[in-house]
């Protein structure tokens, strides 16, 4: 997902890959109001399947891309609060699980207080976590022993297209 800022007010792209289509199409029913066309597939030049659709411009929009974009740079805003579903539409978006089922969301574009502030968010759900350096770069790694809570929180929104991204524990 990506916001961008237009003309008037801003508008969002939901884009994913083919295999997500579902989880796009879920996407596309909760923005229905604010989209002209549905979701269509297309041929990036790389040759990669992709399956998208835009909304239009709204002030909604404009008001989200305000929280979270300060001088062309994303951040937390204070007042941000997590819940169940947000938690799996990020995870959804922007987590990933490594062969050794270690669980990432995906934070390198935010500053370091900002990842902070989510690791503070997380806590307040239960949910313990890191940061770990991936390259240069930190992003969210939840710890071991709260991946089992991180997944209960999570699975009853994750759509089946994504559920490859959940990691069963015993």
């Amino acid at each position: 997902m990506r916001i961008i800022s237009g003309r008037n007010n801003a508008f969002l792209e939901i884009n994913h890959s083919l295999k997500a289509k579902e989880y796009v199409d879920y996407k596309y029913q909760s923005l229905k109001r604010l989209v002209e066309s549905p979701p269509k597939e297309r041929v990036t030049n790389e040759g990669r399947h992709a399956y998208r659709f835009f909304t239009k411009q709204h002030k909604d929009i404009t008001n989200i891309y305000e929280a979270f974009y300060k001088n062309g740079k994303k951040i937390i805003p204070k007042d941000l609060k997590l819940d169940p579903l947000s938690i799996a539409i990020w995870y959804m978006d922007d987590g990933s699980k490594s062969r050794d089922k270690d669980v990432y969301l995906n934070t390198q574009q935010f500053s370091l207080n900002d990842q902070k502030r989510l690791l503070y968010l997380l806590r307040e759900m239960g949910i313990k976590a890191r940061l770990n350096k991936d390259k240069k770069y930190y992003r969210v790694r939840i710890l071991k022993e709260s991946i089992s809570d991180f997944m209960k929180i999570i699975s009853p929104y994750v759509c089946s297209s994504m559920e490859y991204k959940l990691v069963m524990t015993p």
